[in-house]
């Protein structure tokens, strides 16, 4: 045992190098001899010393029996310190709660600004769409319930090759407004995570410089997933028979999967040529990077995202819907019906925008702390203290 210089326990030898002439603390003596007693060769364990409980954390784990263990958690002065929270989530990997409730918070905290830019853009859309269908919708095609297969299937295929061509103006409509809602949310839920103030005029001259690569990126991915429908349906298609038939809705089902594994594997792309800075193709090799390994997760989140948003439209729109057959149940496209049920979607369309780039902006942001420590460099931007450049041992240049 080493024991400082001057000093050892009782029964102990002398410390290694320790001069045996260095004075030792004095035998206990006999009461009534006065002589030196003799201690017995049989002594106790050396005591160990623990660490001091904190209060109301219960007993010492023995993990933490000794000085060597380590600390336990749970009371004032022990354990992992809480993550800063600069703006509308903690910094540190969040939880599928933390990332909704940062959606809802960025809404109620910049409403001027969110609301401004998803009512527009839910106005323009619903307006475009109510025109298209009040004076282009074509009559839908109807099937023959007595055709063969490969009648019923060539059938199907020109619906759905009219209806494409009928509802095109209204989905050019409806990238376009998404467009601009995806780039100005993205700039204000960053602002928000770092809980600094942004006005619309700030996000849109951020966001303006990139709308081009984001449009190309919004074109590209439905192109990309009709191709792969396409594809999954050609050889189907081709044959022409009963066999055909079943061939190509089996192809079809086949090329779902693989459109809603692109369409996960590609969802952080948006934030990523926004906040980033990169190209489209960049941008999405990054969103695939980062998805990489969160597959299922990313695509729950994404997917209760969906569902918590269909819900709310359908709880909004279920009174105008019913408001509108009430004044005009004659026709689906008659102008008091359109109407009635447009304001009910642009007030869905108003709340449930916000949220879904909400939450795909923190899913980004979150990704990034779990595999690049991105929270270091939030907390720096925020200017929290602790995580300035000036701390020691912290160059100053980053390297």
């Amino acid at each position: 045992m080493n024991d400082s210089p001057g000093w050892a326990s009782p029964g102990s030898a002398p410390s290694d190098g320790q001069d045996t002439a260095v004075p030792r603390p004095a035998e206990p003596t006999d009461d009534k001899t006065g002589s030196a007693s003799k201690w017995s060769t049989a002594q106790p364990p050396a005591g160990q010393w623990s660490p001091p409980s904190a209060p109301g954390s219960g007993p010492t784990p023995k993990a933490a029996q000794g000085w060597g263990g380590p600390p336990p958690s749970g009371g004032p002065g022990w354990g992992r310190p809480p993550a800063a929270k600069p703006g509308v989530i903690p910094l540190r990997p969040l939880s599928v709660g933390e990332i909704l409730d940062g959606a809802v918070s960025t809404l109620r905290l910049h409403w001027r600004t969110v609301l401004s830019v998803s009512l527009a853009v839910s106005v323009v859309s619903q307006i475009g769409d109510i025109l298209l269908r009040r004076y282009l919708l074509p009559e839908p095609v109807a099937l023959d319930p007595n055709a063969t297969p490969s009648e019923l299937l060539s059938q199907a295929t020109e619906s759905a090759q009219s209806q494409l061509a009928a509802d095109a103006p209204s989905l050019a409509i409806l990238v376009i407004c998404t467009l601009f809602t995806t780039a100005i949310l993205t700039v204000v839920i960053s602002r928000s995570v770092l809980g600094r103030p942004v006005t619309l005029a700030d996000a849109w001259s951020e966001a303006r410089p990139r709308l081009l690569k984001l449009l190309g990126f919004t074109l590209l991915l439905p192109l990309m997933s009709a191709l792969v429908l396409l594809v999954g349906m050609l050889p189907g298609l081709l044959i022409g028979s009963t066999a055909g038939a079943a061939l190509a809705l089996l192809g079809a089902v086949a090329a779902f999967v693989v459109v809603i594994w692109l369409m996960v594997r590609f969802s952080l792309t948006s934030p990523a040529l926004m906040l980033e800075r990169q190209g489209v193709i960049a941008s999405m090799r990054r969103s695939a990077k980062l998805v990489s390994g969160s597959w299922w997760r990313t695509f729950g989140i994404l997917a209760l995202t969906l569902l918590l948003s269909m819900v709310l439209s359908l709880l909004i729109a279920i009174p105008f819907a019913v408001i509108s057959t009430a004044v005009d149940g004659d026709g689906l496209t008659d102008w008091p019906f359109l109407v009635i049920t447009g304001i009910g979607a642009v007030i869905a369309s108003t709340i449930t925008y916000p949220i879904s780039a909400g939450v795909t902006v923190l899913l980004y942001v979150d990704q990034r702390i779990r595999r690049e420590a991105l929270d270091l460099e939030l907390a720096r931007a925020a200017d929290v203290p602790g995580y300035g450049t000036d701390q020691p041992g912290r160059d100053p240049s980053g390297s």
